[in-house]
């Protein structure tokens, strides 16, 4: 943490008195379990999530609830997790990325199975758009391709699997992919739309802490998105990560990462191939360390 210290605003009446010192505590759990690291400027973000965790458990004080998650109540550790972690996506978001894996995935057709990984799925939108983007390109329901779409937060990975989005989720698609890949979840006008049962056997969600292992994850991967999550990690977190997703790639993998993440930091292990976009490092390709 910064010198600057960031105390609550005296102005504000808060249901639970939250202090500096609870603040960098859950700071420090979050980051210890999870990677993600809060700036001082989440203060009341932290506050108003973790709140709702004590009004859940009927507990009183700040100092309460973390002493439950340091005892290692793993049911807590489970909801703490999820209350911290920022879920954010679209279909089809940051489109470039989605015409280069279909050049990718025309590229080996016939060839061999193809895994792709989505590694931060969140509530499964973009995992659904690289199954939508298989589909097409192989012109069937049933490609050669597999889609594992995993995220640390189980609730929005529910949401995933069900695959039911408020109709407003899919405004931006245009009409003939709304009617193909999306039936209506009633007959309300306005009603929530589910993915395509056909759709979404394609695509298998699993809960995967990206800080932990061993990744239940076997290579080679023709794809990993993680895209938007190295912001929340420092640079030595990512560079562990990289490090990890680097064996898992074929040699001619990619890895897509988020609009504003840049990885010049582990060029040991990957180049930029275009857009926010990372081939494996020579050497890496050839199996010999750098």
């Amino acid at each position: 943490m910064a010198n600057e210290k960031p105390f609550p605003d005296s102005r504000l009446v808060r249901e639970f008195e939250f202090t500096v010192k609870e603040f960098d505590r859950a700071c420090r759990l979050i980051r210890n379990h999870a990677g993600i690291s809060l700036g001082e400027s989440k203060f009341d973000l932290v506050y108003g999530r973790l709140s709702r965790r004590l009004r859940a458990t009927g507990l009183r004080t700040f100092a309460e609830y973390l002493d439950v998650l340091e005892r290692g109540d793993r049911r807590e550790w489970e909801a703490f997790t999820n209350a911290l972690t920022t879920n954010h996506t679209a279909f089809f978001r940051e489109p470039h990325h989605f015409e280069l894996l279909a050049e990718q995935l025309r590229s080996l057709k016939g060839r061999r199975p193809i895994v792709l990984w989505c590694s931060a799925a969140s509530t499964g939108e973009e995992a659904y758009s690289m199954a939508i983007t298989a589909v097409e390109v192989f012109g069937s329901w049933a490609p050669e391709v597999t889609v594992i779409g995993s995220d640390i937060d189980t609730e929005v990975l529910d949401v995933a699997r069900k695959g039911i989005y408020p109709v407003d989720r899919i405004s931006r698609l245009d009409r003939q992919r709304q009617e193909r890949y999306f039936n209506a979840a009633s007959t309300t006008p306005g009603a929530p739309v589910q993915v395509r049962e056909e759709l979404r056997r394609l695509v298998t969600f699993r809960q995967i802490n990206l800080l932990q292992q061993p990744w239940p994850i076997r290579g080679p991967l023709d794809a990993i998105f993680c895209r938007n999550v190295m912001i929340y990690f420092d640079r030595e977190t990512q560079l562990t990560i990289l490090r990890r997703f680097a064996p898992l790639l074929h040699k001619a993998g990619l890895l897509y990462a988020g609009h504003s993440e840049r990885f010049s930091h582990a060029e040991d292990y990957f180049q930029l191939r275009g857009k926010t976009v990372y081939a494996l490092a020579p050497a890496r390709r050839q199996g010999i360390p750098p």
